[in-house]
């Protein structure tokens, strides 16, 4: 059986995109500043 195409770990995904990461450098910060004025339900993973 094939593998799926699309497959990441949750560990990765927090190291790369979590909020902590987000609030680290300014574009991240921007980032969830600019979801925030959306209205996301989820600002980071």
């Amino acid at each position: 059986m094939t593998k799926r195409t699309l497959e990441g770990t949750s560990r990765k995904r927090k190291r790369v995109s979590g909020f902590r990461v987000r609030m680290r450098t300014a574009t991240g910060r921007r980032v969830i500043r600019s979801r925030r004025s959306k209205g996301r339900a989820r600002l980071a993973v």
